[in-house]
C-alpha cells in the first residue's frame, strides 16, 4: 500500500526562524531561495514527495484535520478536480502551455494525476449516456415492447460487462501507455489483430461522431428551430428533412473541425458543462417519473378512430365546433375534406370514425404498463395506431396508399428487433474512455477496473429501470412517435422531463456536441498511434503533427469520414454501423483476455483478480451474436474487412514482436504438434522434403551459391521444413559475432531468394564435425529433417587441401546412416533463380535403382514452382539384355499411371560390352594419382604441378588411343616411349626445381636446357632418385600395369563411363538430370576414386542432380 504524506507548512511569519530554509511564501526574495527549484530544471523533480508542488500545501493552516485528508480532502481540492476535468483521452496535450509562443518546447505540462472518480468513472458515464438515451430509447420501449426492450438493453450491458471484465484484467497487467484500447488488443493478440482492431475501432470512433451530429441537428431542426430547415417540401417530406440533415450536418461538422483543430484547450473547458447537461438531463427525467405519481402531466393527443394525428396543424381536436351556437369546421376538418363546408367531400375513414383525445403520459400506476409490455412491429409508411392488431381490415390496408398527404403520424422506417439491437448498442459503448486515460490516472491498476465496472452498473440500471418507467408510464402510441408528432414536435422523452421539457431539450443538445466534439478529437489521435507503430505503411503519412501540436492529416480524414456518415444522414442507418465496429473491438479485448488465460504465461499476472476465461468467451460469443443479430450483412463486412486488414499487415506490415498472446497461442500450437509428431513416423502419404541445406561461406560471411537457396524455395511445393546451416571454424567464445553476423547474412539471402525456414550457424573446431553435429541435430522433435541438399565441390581436383571432397564424401556416409535423403546439386550456380522462367524444356530422370520414389516426387515437386512449371518429365530407366523392354515400358506407364504423374517413359537398352580402352585409361590415371597423392608428402607447389603431370599424362594417352590403328575394344595400348619420355622429363624438371633456391648457381637461360635422354640414362636417373628418396622409391614400386589394375575399380569406371555416354546421348539438351547416387565405398581407402567415378557420370551435363533415397518410400499409389 503507498503511504501518503501531507505537509503542512505553518504560515506564522512572527514566529519563523529567520534561518529556515524555507521562508513565507509571502516574501519576495524567497522565489530566488537556493532550495527551491531553478528556472532550468522542472518543477517536483528533486522533490521527495510524490505530487506537485502546489497540492502539497492544501491542508494549510489545517492540521486538526490532518488525519482525514487522505479519506476526506478538502472542499477546495474537490472543486480544483472538478474545475480540471476532461474528458480527453490521454495525449490530448495542452500545447498551448507546453510550447512558447516561438514553437520551441520548454517544458512538458502533465495533467494533474486524477482518481477513479474524476479519471475513469465520470467519463465513462458521460460517453455511455447519450444521443440514444435521449432520442430513441422511448421508440425502442414502444416498439419493441417492455419485454424485449428489457432482453435488448439486458444483453447490451452484459456484452460490455464482461468486455469490462476483460479489459479489466488485461489494463491491470501492468503499465497501458498510450493508446489506450489499441494499446491492449494491438500487445495482447499482435499487430496484425492490433491494426485490424484499431481501424475498426477508429472507423467506430469516426462514425460515432457523425451519429452524435446528426443527433445534434436533429435536436435543433425538429424541437429547438423548427422553422429553419432550408428544404420544405409537405409532399415529400422525409427526403426534404433527409437534405436539411446533411445541409445542417455538413455546417456542424466544420464548425466542431474548426474548433479541434484550433486547440483542444476550448474543448477541454467544455468538457465540465457537457458532463453536467448529461447528469441534469438523467435527473429530470427521473424527477418527470416521480411527478406522474404526484399529478398527471396535462398532455393529450389526438386520435381519429386508432390512428394518431400529428397536432401541429391545428388547434382542436374536434372535427366541427359550435361557436355561438353555429356549427362549424375546425381546421382538422380541412385536412381531410376538400371543403369547409358541412357538406364538403370528406375522407372516407374520417367520415366514419370519430376524433378522441387521450392522455399521452397516463402515469407511473395507471397500467398502461400490461399494454406496454409486448411489441408492435410495422413495415415502413403505415400510419402508427393505438391497437395495432393482425386483423385490421383488408379495406384499412387498402387504404395505407392513399392516406400520404393525411396528417397522420408514419412510420418512417421498417421496424424488427434486430433492428431495435443495432440502433440501441451505440447507447452502451464508450466503456474503454477509462482505459484511454490510463497515463493521467494516479492509480491506473486500481482506478480503471473499478471505474469502469461501477460507471457499467450504473447506466446498466439507468437504462433499465428507464426501460421500465417509460412503459409504466407513456402511453404505447406515444412511445412509438418516434419525433414527437402527436406532442407538437415535442420529444417524448422531454414530455416526460420535469420541470420542462426545454430541460431535457437544451441537455441533450450539448450533450451531443460534446460526444461529437470528443470523437472528433480522439478518432484522429487513434490514426496518429496506429500510424505511429508503423504496421500499416500506408498510414505513416499520419505521424507527423502541425505546428500547434495536431494531427491535422488525421483530423482531415477522420472529418471526410465523418462526412459520409452525416451524408447518410439517417442516424438510424449510422447507429448499426458503429456497433459493428464497436461489437469487433469489444471481441477482441475478450479473445485477448481469454487467450492470455488459457495460455498461462509467466507475465499474465493481472492485479484485478474476478475474471475467468469462461466470462471472456462469454463475452466474445455474446459479441459475435450482436453483431450478426443486428445485422449480417454488416457483420460480414465488418469480418470482411478487419480480415484484409489483417492479410496486408501481415503481407506488407513491419515486423513488430510486442510478446503478444498469439504468438503465445502459436508456440503452445507448436509444442502440442510437436508432441503429437514424436508419437508416430509420417505415413509415406504424408511424406515431404525436410530440407536441411548445407550452405558454404566466403571469407566475407556472405553465402557462396545462393542459387542453392533458389533451388530450396523451388523444391518448397511439399510444404516442407526448411534449415539453413552453415558452419564457421574456429571457438564459439571468439567468433560468436561472426555467427551472428553469418546468420543475418544467410537470412538477408533467404529473404532475397524469397526462402522461408530458419537458419542456424554452428562454430566448431573443424567443418567435419559442424557439418556431422548439424545433420545428426537439426530440427526438434517430429519437425526433424529428412533430406540433405548441398552443392557438389565442383573443384576438389585443385583444392589445396583434401578437406573439401573428405567432408563431402562423410556427409554422404552419415546422411546414409542416418536414413536421410540426399540431394547434390551440380554446377549450383547454373541454375535459375526464381524470377526466371524457364521455356518448354524437359526434366530427364535417369532410374536406375530405386531407392524409394524420391527421383519420380523432386520433378513433380519442382514442376509446381512456376520456374519449372512448363517443363515436362521424362524418365529414362535402364533394360539389360535379359529384360523385356517393351514390357518395361508398359508396366512403367501404368505404374506412373497409378502414382498420379504425367511423364514420358524411355527404356535405354544397354547391353553388355567389353571393357574399352578408355575406361582403362581413366582407371588407370585414378590409381596412379590416388596412391602419389597417399604415398608422397608434396607440397603445395609440387602437389599443384604432380596433379598437372598425371592431367597431362591422361590427355596424351587419350590421344594416343585416339590415333590408334585399327584399334578395338579388347586392344590394350602398353605405354612405350613416349610414355617414359615424359616420365624423364618429370624428373627434370624436379631436379630444375630443386635449384630455384640458389639463383646465383643458374644462368638465366637454365630454364630453356633441353636434353637427350636415352633408356640407359633414365633407368639411371631412376635409380639415383629411388636411393634419394623413400617417398618416391614407393612411387616408383606400383604397377601401373593395365592387367594388374583392381578389377572392382574398372568396373566402376566401365559403368560410369557408359551410364555418362547413353545420359549424354538422350539429356544433354534438358534443363535438368535427376540421377541415382552411388552409394561410397566401405573402404575410406577408395574415396577419391569414389569421386573420380562421380565426377565421370556427371561428364558433360550442365544441370545435374544426384539423388540418393533414405531408405524408406516417399511415393505411394494408394489415395
Amino acid at each position: 500500500m503507498p503511504t501518503n504524506f501531507t505537509v503542512v507548512p505553518v504560515e506564522d511569519g512572527q514566529t519563523s526562524s529567520p534561518d529556515s530554509d524555507v521562508q513565507s511564501p509571502g516574501g519576495g526574495e524567497d522565489e530566488e531561495s537556493p532550495g527551491l527549484y531553478s528556472g532550468d530544471e522542472t518543477p517536483g523533480e528533486n522533490s521527495p514527495f510524490i505530487g506537485d508542488h502546489e497540492g502539497s500545501c492544501d491542508g494549510k493552516n489545517m492540521a486538526l484535520f490532518e488525519e482525514e485528508m487522505d479519506s476526506t480532502p478538502m472542499v477546495s481540492a474537490l472543486l480544483n478536480k472538478l474545475a480540471n476535468y476532461t474528458n480527453l483521452t490521454q495525449g490530448v496535450v495542452d500545447h498551448e502551455k507546453a510550447e512558447s509562443e516561438d514553437g520551441v518546447k520548454k517544458v512538458t505540462i502533465k495533467g494533474p494525476q486524477m482518481g477513479t472518480f474524476i479519471g475513469v468513472y465520470l467519463p465513462c458515464m458521460q460517453n455511455i449516456l447519450g444521443v440514444i438515451l435521449f432520442l430513441r430509447l422511448t421508440w425502442i420501449v414502444g416498439t419493441a415492447g417492455i419485454l424485449s426492450s428489457f432482453v435488448i438493453v439486458f444483453m447490451c450491458c452484459a456484452c460490455t460487462l464482461l468486455t469490462a471484465i476483460s479489459m479489466s484484467a488485461i489494463a491491470t497487467n501492468g503499465v497501458v501507455p498510450a493508446g489506450g484500447a489499441y494499446y491492449i488488443i494491438s500487445r495482447s493478440l499482435g499487430p496484425e489483430f492490433g491494426g485490424a482492431v484499431g481501424l475498426c475501432f477508429y472507423l467506430g470512433t469516426t462514425f460515432a461522431g457523425s451519429m452524435y451530429i446528426l443527433g445534434t441537428i436533429e435536436i435543433l431542426l425538429m424541437y429547438i428551430v423548427p422553422d429553419g430547415a432550408l428544404f420544405v417540401d409537405k409532399a415529400n417530406e422525409p427526403v426534404a428533412q433527409l437534405n436539411n440533415m446533411r445541409v445542417y450536418g455538413t455546417c456542424c461538422l466544420a464548425l466542431m473541425t474548426l474548433m479541434v483543430f484550433v486547440g483542444v484547450k476550448y474543448v477541454n473547458k467544455l468538457a465540465l458543462v457537457f458532463l453536467s447537461c448529461v447528469i441534469l438531463s438523467i435527473m429530470a427525467i427521473y424527477a418527470g417519473v416521480i411527478r406522474t405519481v404526484i399529478s398527471r402531466p396535462d398532455l393529450e393527443i389526438c386520435l381519429l378512430g386508432n390512428r394518431t394525428l400529428k397536432n401541429h396543424d391545428f388547434e382542436k381536436c374536434l372535427k366541427t365546433d359550435v361557436i355561438d351556437n353555429v356549427t362549424t369546421t375546425t381546421q382538422l376538418w380541412e385536412l381531410f375534406c376538400n371543403g369547409s363546408s358541412l357538406n364538403a367531400d370528406c375522407d372516407a375513414y374520417f367520415a366514419v370514425n370519430n376524433v378522441t383525445k387521450i392522455t399521452a403520459i397516463p402515469g407511473l400506476f395507471s397500467g398502461v404498463i400490461s399494454e406496454n409490455l409486448w411489441g408492435n412491429y410495422v413495415p415502413y409508411g403505415m400510419v402508427l395506431e393505438k391497437n395495432l392488431s393482425a386483423e385490421v381490415l383488408e379495406s384499412e390496408k387498402d387504404d395505407q396508399n392513399n392516406i400520404k398527404d393525411m396528417p397522420y403520424v408514419f412510420s418512417d422506417i421498417t421496424t424488427s428487433f434486430t433492428l431495435m439491437v443495432g440502433i440501441f448498442f451505440p447507447s452502451v459503448t464508450g466503456i474503454l474512455a477509462g482505459s484511454n486515460r490510463s497515463g493521467d490516472l494516479r492509480d491506473a491498476q486500481r482506478s480503471i477496473p473499478i471505474g469502469t465496472i461501477l460507471a457499467i452498473v450504473t447506466t446498466s440500471i439507468i437504462y433499465m429501470s428507464c426501460v421500465v418507467l417509460f412503459g409504466a408510464c407513456i402511453e404505447g402510441v406515444v412511445l412509438r412517435d418516434k419525433f414527437g408528432f402527436s406532442l407538437k414536435r415535442t420529444p417524448v422523452i422531454g414530455s416526460l422531463a420535469w420541470p420542462s421539457p426545454w430541460v431535457l431539450v437544451i441537455g441533450s443538445f450539448f450533450s451531443c456536441c460534446g460526444a461529437g466534439l470528443q470523437s472528433l478529437t480522439s478518432a484522429p489521435r487513434l490514426l496518429q498511434a496506429i500510424a505511429h507503430d508503423k504496421i500499416v505503411p500506408f498510414l505513416q503519412v499520419f505521424i507527423q503533427r502541425e505546428s500547434n501540436s495536431e494531427p491535422t492529416l488525421a483530423l482531415l480524414l477522420t472529418a471526410g469520414i465523418c462526412e459520409i456518415g452525416i451524408l447518410i444522414a439517417s442516424l438510424d442507418a449510422v447507429a448499426p454501423i458503429l456497433s459493428m465496429f464497436f461489437l469487433m473491438c469489444y471481441l477482441f479485448v475478450n479473445l485477448a483476455c481469454a487467450v492470455q488465460t488459457l495460455l498461462r504465461t509467466p507475465n499474465w499476472r493481472p492485479r484485478f483478480k474476478f475474471y475467468h476465461w469462461t466470462l471472456s468467451f462469454l463475452g466474445m460469443s455474446l459479441c459475435l451474436s450482436l453483431m450478426f443479430v443486428s445485422s449480417w450483412w454488416y457483420a460480414l463486412f465488418g469480418m470482411l474487412f478487419a480480415g484484409c486488414v489483417y492479410k496486408y499487415i501481415e503481407y506488407r506490415g513491419a515486423e513488430k514482436e510486442w510478446g503478444d498472446g498469439i504468438r503465445g497461442l502459436s508456440l503452445n500450437a507448436a509444442r502440442y504438434a510437436l508432441i503429437k509428431l514424436e508419437e508416430a513416423p509420417p505415413h509415406t502419404k504424408n511424406w515431404r522434403p525436410q530440407v536441411l541445406v548445407l550452405l558454404s561461406l566466403d571469407s566475407d560471411l556472405m553465402v557462396k551459391h545462393p542459387r542453392l537457396l533458389s533451388l530450396t524455395s523451388q523444391l518448397k511445393a511439399g510444404k516442407g521444413l526448411t534449415i539453413v546451416c552453415s558452419v564457421l571454424q574456429g571457438i564459439y567464445m571468439t567468433r560468436g559475432a561472426d555467427a551472428k553476423r553469418s546468420e543475418a547474412n544467410i537470412k538477408a539471402s533467404m529473404a532475397a531468394e524469397k526462402t522461408k525456414g530458419f537458419c542456424h550457424v554452428v562454430v566448431c573446431s573443424n567443418l567435419r564435425d559442424g557439418f556431422s553435429n548439424l545433420i545428426q541435430s537439426a530440427g526438434l522433435g517430429g519437425m526433424k529433417h529428412n533430406t540433405v541438399l548441398m552443392a557438389w565441390p565442383s573443384n576438389w581436383r585443385q583444392a589445396e587441401d583434401s578437406s573439401s571432397w573428405k567432408n563431402f564424401i562423410e556427409t554422404v556416409r552419415e546422411t546414409t546412416a542416418a536414413h536421410q535423403a540426399l540431394l547434390v546439386a551440380k554446377n549450383i550456380d547454373s541454375f535459375p533463380c526464381n524470377t526466371e522462367r524457364l521455356t518448354e524444356g524437359t526434366i530427364d530422370v535417369w532410374w536406375i535403382v530405386h531407392d524409394g520414389g524420391l527421383l519420380m516426387l523432386l520433378p513433380f515437386l519442382l514442376r509446381q514452382h512456376k520456374v519449372w512449371k512448363k517443363c515436362k518429365m521424362r524418365i529414362f530407366t535402364v533394360a539389360h539384355l535379359d529384360d523385356n523392354s517393351i514390357q518395361m515400358k508398359k508396366d512403367l506407364n501404368m505404374f506412373l499411371y497409378q502414382l498420379r504423374l504425367d511423364a514420358e517413359v524411355e527404356v535405354v537398352e544397354m547391353h553388355p560390352s567389353d571393357i574399352s580402352a578408355f575406361t582403362y585409361e581413366k582407371t588407370l590415371v585414378m590409381e596412379q594419382r590416388s596412391q602419389m597423392l597417399k604415398q608422397m608428402q608434396l607440397s603445395k607447389t609440387e602437389r599443384e604441378r604432380e596433379i598437372q603431370s598425371i592431367t597431362d599424362e591422361s590427355r596424351s594417352s587419350i590421344k594416343r588411343k585416339d590415333h590408334a590403328k585399327n584399334p578395338t575394344p579388347n586392344t590394350l595400348q602398353v605405354p612405350g616411349m613416349a610414355a617414359l619420355e615424359n616420365e624423364a622429363q618429370m624428373f627434370h624438371e624436379r631436379n630444375t626445381r630443386s635449384h630455384i633456391g640458389h639463383p646465383e648457381k643458374n644462368s638465366p637461360m637454365s630454364d630453356h636446357i633441353h636434353m637427350t635422354w636415352t633408356k640407359e640414362k633414365f633407368i639411371s636417373e631412376r635409380n639415383r632418385h629411388r636411393e634419394a628418396s623413400p617417398g618416391v622409391r614407393d612411387l616408383f614400386n606400383m604397377k601401373p600395369e593395365w592387367e594388374n589394375l583392381n578389377h572392382s575399380n574398372v568396373r566402376r569406371m566401365h559403368t560410369a563411363v557408359k551410364l555418362n555416354e547413353v545420359v549424354v546421348n538422350k539429356s544433354q539438351g534438358a534443363h535438368l538430370v535427376l540421377l541415382n547416387m552411388p552409394g561410397p565405398p566401405k573402404n575410406k581407402g577408395g574415396d577419391e576414386n569414389y569421386m573420380e567415378f562421380l565426377e565421370v557420370l556427371m561428364e558433360g551435363l550442365d544441370r545435374v542432380m544426384l539423388v540418393r533415397g533414405g531408405g524408406r518410400e516417399v511415393i505411394t499409389i494408394y489415395s
